[in-house]
């Protein structure tokens, strides 16, 4: 499909939330997906990844994580600077801030004229991953996908570092898509065994596939990209959210 993109001002705390919004050219009522960035927020690589998913037959927004914390339209360069500072950010961020922001994209998207309100879902990647998680605990998501999803299994994420995200499993009532790497420092498998065993003890109803990569496998300008498992993911996650969403 072709797509259009804009830019759009979802108020939050009654300031504006610079957010992506990303849909078909074509008439009609899609899902809407809730589309989470890494730390570094909506650089080329999310924005490439908004587009490929709105093609799919998806309205997609994705918000600037950091608004609270640094000036609208701010990308953070994957360098080392750029990476200290998003670490840095989403530790001085409350849990309750990224909550919050979620809601309001949610909010949008129901009442976007281009998406059927009842078929929301959610995806992210890193940092996002875990956001993704977080927003399939709102009743209004179901179905989520968490590529490589950061801080999930340890609970450090936000402010404290004591992310209740795994404790409310019993909230998720949509499907979860769980993409890890097998060779990501970040989540190792003690880590993904942890997930999975708490999201089984808790009945949510979730899949996960595990590819022979690192960290940050699908963003096209980092060393660590591997286009053929990028491929296979970013597959199973337009196939998920088509089987759960319709």
């Amino acid at each position: 499909m072709q797509i259009q993109s804009e830019f759009v001002d979802i108020p939050v705390a009654g300031k504006p939330m610079r957010t992506l919004v990303t849909q078909p050219v074509t008439p009609g009522r899609y899902p809407g997906i809730v589309y989470f960035s890494d730390i570094y927020q909506l650089g080329g690589p999310m924005q490439r990844a908004c587009a490929r998913l709105a093609g799919y037959g998806f309205v997609v927004a994705a918000h600037e994580i950091f608004h609270r914390r640094e000036p609208s339209g701010t990308v953070l360069l994957p360098d080392d600077e750029g990476r200290t500072r998003g670490v840095q950010h989403q530790l001085a961020t409350p849990v309750a801030h990224f909550d919050e922001d979620c809601r309001a994209v949610i909010g949008y998207l129901q009442q976007h004229p281009s998406v059927a309100a009842d078929q929301l879902g959610a995806g992210g990647f890193c940092i996002g991953g875990h956001l993704a998680y977080r927003a399939a605990l709102q009743p209004e998501i179901r179905a989520a996908v968490c590529f490589y999803p950061s801080w999930l299994h340890s609970g450090k994420l936000g402010q404290g570092e004591a992310a209740d995200s795994l404790a409310r499993a019993t909230d998720i009532r949509g499907a979860l898509l769980l993409v890890f790497g097998g060779r990501d420092a970040l989540l190792p498998d003690e880590g993904r065994a942890l997930l999975e065993t708490t999201l089984q003890t808790a009945g949510v109803h979730f899949q996960s596939r595990l590819f022979p990569a690192e960290h940050a496998f699908m963003r096209d300008d980092r060393a660590s990209f591997d286009p053929e498992c990028a491929d296979q993911a970013f597959a199973a996650a337009v196939e998920h959210f088509r089987r759960v969403l319709g």
